[in-house]
């Protein structure tokens, strides 16, 4: 793998047990002055948790991975129960550079847990828990994309767990978010797609995408893009017999349309913007855009931000 080569490339060579380095942030806006007062230690809480628990099983080899997780409280019932919506994202450096790719960009609208003050948060994957599986749930998909981009179908086994968290979720009391439902986005419907064999060849191109394409990009931009354009014309033959509705394509270039532009728009063919425009049409402006674009990889959308930050 890339990422083991140009880690051993590193002196000092770093292993860490744990995956992700993540970051929270936490708006109380909405609640009143007691509900924030017993909120004050959730944000490092949840981070503390996230930073801490080995995911994966095994030692991580390479860096730990940025993502981050931007908390909107929009109620508190009681002194226990809360409300809120979340914007989850996750990046990717891009080798031979010193750019990052913005993997994932996740607004996720539908997440009721109860949480008592300074609670003690505990990692146990086999147990539904509406507070820490939630969490769990995201960095099983975080991870998941990160190893897909190094291995083809390298994030299986991570993608495996989350939808056995989407199972128990969907069959407990607090199911809101965990079932599929009519919305253009739920946990469920978004890890049964990127599950589907129909999206297995996606994923062999999101591969290529990143470890062939946008790492390349800098030392053999006309091979890179060629590799980057192989995932929009394999999209392209398909996409009348694919749900146009697919979560995991909605996820995806809700990420990536902006990334597409950068590192497309002098490509020799210009007809990839017209296919593109059909595989993603809500992204169409982005597509048509022919001035100077900028791309910034932390950036998360703010069509994308509750309405409430």
């Amino acid at each position: 793998m890339k990422k083991i080569i140009f880690i051993l490339l590193l002196l000092p060579t770093f292993i860490y047990s744990q995956e992700l380095n993540a970051r929270v942030s936490v708006n109380f806006e909405k609640l009143s002055p007691a509900s924030k007062e017993r909120l004050v230690e959730f944000g490092k809480q949840v981070e503390n948790y996230l930073n801490q628990n080995k995911y994966t099983g095994q030692n991580w080899e390479g860096d730990k991975i940025n993502c981050s997780f931007t908390i909107f409280f929009l109620s508190a019932s009681d002194e226990l129960h809360y409300t809120a919506q979340v914007v989850v994202t996750s990046q990717r450096p891009i080798y031979n550079s010193h750019r990052n790719s913005l993997m994932l960009s996740v607004l996720d609208t539908k997440w009721s847990f109860r949480y008592e003050k300074n609670q003690i948060l505990y990692f146990d994957p086999s147990t539904f828990e509406p507070l820490t599986s939630f969490l769990d749930f995201y960095a099983y998909v975080i991870i998941g994309y990160d190893s897909d981009s190094y291995d083809p179908l390298g994030g299986s086994d991570l993608y495996a767990k989350a939808y056995d968290l989407a199972v128990l979720g969907g069959n407990s009391s607090s199911s809101s978010g965990w079932i599929l439902s009519n919305s253009s986005y739920s946990r469920r419907a978004f890890i049964e797609d990127i599950r589907n064999s129909q999206f297995r060849q996606f994923r062999e191109d999101f591969f290529n995408y990143h470890y062939n394409g946008l790492d390349e990009f800098y030392k053999d931009k006309a091979a890179a893009q060629k590799h980057m354009v192989k995932l929009i014309n394999d999209l392209y033959s398909v996409i009348d017999k694919i749900n146009r509705r697919s979560v995991v394509l909605k996820v995806f270039f809700d990420a990536k349309h902006a990334e597409f532009y950068k590192y497309l728009k002098d490509y020799p063919d210009k007809d990839i913007f017209k296919k593109l425009k059909k595989i993603d049409p809500s992204h169409t402006s982005t597509y048509e855009d022919r001035k100077s674009t900028r791309l910034n990889s932390s950036h998360i959308p703010l069509s994308r931000m509750p309405s409430s930050a």
